[in-house]
């Protein structure tokens, strides 16, 4: 999967009283970026439900915050995927300022589940094929 960027406004719902954008958003916006990147490429969460009874759910996750994002800040997060397993897909995340400086980093383990048992399941096709780290 090629890198994946998806753009944020920071609103004033996303900071601080000091008009910094809060630690937790940077998940929630890493979450939609993951959600967009597999919606782009044609094969969103719904189907991997529909078809196979199976769910992408977050196992880890490690955010390196290096810079903050302020209110008015537009920003995007740029996905791709580091490594991928049998069941098991790592994905790096940069939340990317205007200027190109890396805000945070993020590094998500993500598992594929069985909905019924919540028990590792192989990912199946075309998502094993579409979700191969770039050489």
């Amino acid at each position: 999967m090629a890198v994946h960027r998806y753009p944020i406004r920071i609103y004033f719902e996303d900071t601080d009283a000091g008009g910094v954008a809060y630690h937790a958003n940077y998940l929630r916006w890493a979450e939609r970026a993951r959600t967009e990147s597999l919606r782009d490429i044609g094969l969103p969460h719904h189907l991997l439900m529909e078809r196979h009874a199976s769910l992408l759910v977050v196992r880890r996750i490690e955010v390196a915050y290096l810079r903050p994002a302020r209110l008015d800040d537009l920003v995007s997060i740029e996905t791709r995927v580091l490594k991928a397993g049998a069941a098991s897909l790592e994905v790096g995340q940069d939340v990317v300022a205007e200027d190109g400086g890396v805000l945070a980093r993020l590094k998500v383990g993500l598992v594929c589940v069985s909905q019924e048992s919540l028990r590792p399941v192989p990912l199946p096709e075309p998502w094993r094929s579409a979700l191969r780290p770039e050489a």
